[in-house]
Order: structure tokens, then sequence, then C-alpha cells
């Protein structure tokens, strides 16, 4: 039987996961506590209109995509104390609050790490600087869609990308909220209709196109494996997927790690 073998959310938008044992999965499709903040370009502090629903797209604010080096930056968030460390092999960058002094130390300490690494040139295009620090550390709002999602994707699928490439490939570089293992590789882009995990019944959207974030290292934020070539040649995808788009069915719940997974079809 497939089971969930790890959970993730996202506190900031881009930086490292939290693992956790249970996940709330909120009536509107998004996790409690994911992307609840974003380091945002200094033109792109108010949402976007995607078909009346909030946007912030990846590509105006900080993100793997375009800032692989912010995979090295540890966070640890103290959501009842609405207090954000941020730290790189040990050493704390800033470790702040959400007013507005602990956001501008939060904002320069963040921009002192990329201004040291080697994507310091993307922070000298028009709109970038100052970076603001935005959100409230509650609201689950900066997932790459406007509509949310809830992100999942099989563990086979993942150890058969490793096995292609020579560079290390694990989960973590696919960002998911939802890992489950004991199906086989790829066979979590079939699904259709419903999947059952645990207490929550979720419908099948769609699979999740891959962008450049993939290909940057986890632990030393280089890019070191050019996966999205791998997924569409070694693979023979049209366009680089891995994973699959989920919204719950009946109003939500909480998905625990050792859940049973049911493909209702």
């Amino acid at each position: 039987m497939p089971v969930v073998s790890a959970l993730y959310r996202y506190p900031v938008k881009g930086f490292t996961p939290e693992a956790r044992d249970e996940l709330v999965v909120q009536p509107d499709g998004r996790i409690a506590g994911d992307r609840v903040l974003a380091f945002r370009f200094a033109d792109a502090v108010e949402p976007e209109d995607a078909d009346g629903l909030e946007s912030w797209p990846k590509s105006r604010g900080l993100a793997l995509m375009d800032f692989p080096a912010l995979a090295r930056v540890a966070l640890d968030f103290d959501a009842d104390a609405r207090r954000l460390r941020l730290s790189v092999d040990g050493a704390v960058l800033a470790d702040a609050g959400l007013d507005d002094a602990g956001r501008r130390e939060l904002e320069d300490a963040i921009t002192a790490f990329v201004r040291g690494s080697g994507d310091a040139r993307r922070l000298d295009r028009d709109g970038v600087l100052p970076l603001r620090l935005v959100g409230d550390g509650a609201t689950s709002r900066f997932q790459d869609r406007a509509r949310g999602y809830v992100s999942l994707h099989g563990a086979a699928s993942v150890e058969d990308v490793d096995a292609a490439v020579a560079a290390p490939v694990d989960s973590r570089r696919f960002r998911s909220n939802i890992v489950v293992s004991g199906v086989g590789a790829w066979d979590e882009l079939g699904w259709s209709g419903r999947a059952r995990i645990g207490e929550v019944a979720f419908d099948v959207q769609r699979p999740i196109g891959r962008c450049a974030a993939i290909m940057a290292n986890p632990d030393t934020g280089e890019r070191d494996a050019r996966l999205l070539r791998v997924l569409t040649t070694e693979f023979d995808q049209a366009e680089p997927t891995l994973g699959i788009l989920l919204l719950p069915a009946d109003g939500g719940g909480v998905v625990r790690v050792g859940d049973e997974v049911v493909v209702e079809g």
C-alpha cells in the first residue's frame, strides 16, 4: 500500500523546508504555514491579478530558479513568536522578528549574502533593490501558482532521476509538500480523479512542470545537474515534469507521515 513517507512546508518562499510529521490542508487548497513569507523585489511588493486571484510570480522575488545560492541558507521560523532566523554553515546571518526594524535587519542580511554569492549580478537589475520581506507570517499566499495547490511526488520517481545523473538527487530538489513511497516510478503522473491520503480526499489537478530550481544542489547551492534536460531526454518528456498538483475535495484536513494513499480514479 502506498504511504506518505515525508511531509514538508516552506515558511519562506524559495528557502529551506521544514520537515513535518503532519500538515494541515486548508479548505482553500494550501498548506497552513507554507510560503507565508517572501523576499520580493522593490517593484513587486504588491500582488498581481490572475483572473481575480492574487498572483506573486516567483520571477519577481528571491527564488531558487534565479538565485540557487539560497539553498545554502538554513532558516528557522518561530510562527508563534513571528521570528525568523537565517544562517549559513552554522553562522547566523540574522535573527529578528517581523516588526519593521526586524524586517529591515532580515532584508539587509539576505541582500549581503546574495551580494557575496555567484548570484550577485541579478541584484543589479532595475527594480530589484531594496529587497522587501512581505507576508504576515501566518497567511499561506506565496505559492508559485495563484490557486495555490498542494504538491506531491513519488519517491521512486526521484530515485529514477538520481540514477540517471552523477550529482546527488533527493526529494529536496523538487520542493513538494507530500512525498509518497510504495508507488512505481512516475506512476503518480498517471493519477486522475480522486486520491485519498489519510483522512483527506484530493482532486488530482495536473502534473508539475519544472523550472531551473531543481538544478540547484540543496546543500551547496550550486547548479550541479542539468535536470531539465535530463527529464526531457532521459525520460522522453515533452516538458520537464515531476510530481502532481492536488486540491482538497471536501474541505481539507490533516495529512500525516505514514498515512495510506488510495487513488480512487
